[in-house]
């Protein structure tokens, strides 16, 4: 099994006990001991969760989160995301900076990237995808 990159929607699965992404969460912590997600996934859960002043869910994602591996922004991730930024400009397939950044961060650290936003991620080169919420 290859160390997985958590996706923001994922998260927000697995923080709501959603039964297949818990499910599948569990099977890979029997390989790995936490999970990994990138910083900027990290913000799009905390500025969404402040946007609806959900605190006590905000302390809660706080504390997880401590016990996860969160990769920061590195140059390196910075050049891959720019170059796949460039790439899929002129194929005419754009994706928004945050996908990414995270895909670039995936790229980086050769991880899979847990997400159910196929449609955006699998037009990107080299970059393995699986949904864990069906």
């Amino acid at each position: 099994m290859k160390r997985a990159l958590i996706d923001t929607n994922i998260l927000s699965l697995f923080l709501r006990a959603h039964p297949s992404v818990v499910d599948h969460i569990n099977q890979y912590l029997q390989h790995y001991p936490y999970l990994t997600f990138s910083i900027i996934n990290y913000y799009e859960i905390v500025s969404g969760l402040q946007h609806r002043d959900a605190y006590k869910q905000l302390d809660t994602f706080r504390i997880f989160a401590k016990q996860c591996e969160i990769l920061p922004l590195t140059p390196e991730i910075a050049e891959k995301t720019a170059t796949l930024y460039a790439e899929l400009r002129k194929q005419g397939q754009p994706i928004d900076d945050i996908d990414l950044l995270i895909a670039g961060t995936a790229l980086a650290h050769q991880c899979v990237i847990i997400t159910n936003n196929i449609k955006h991620f699998e037009r990107i080169p080299g970059l393995d995808v699986i949904d864990w919420s069906k």
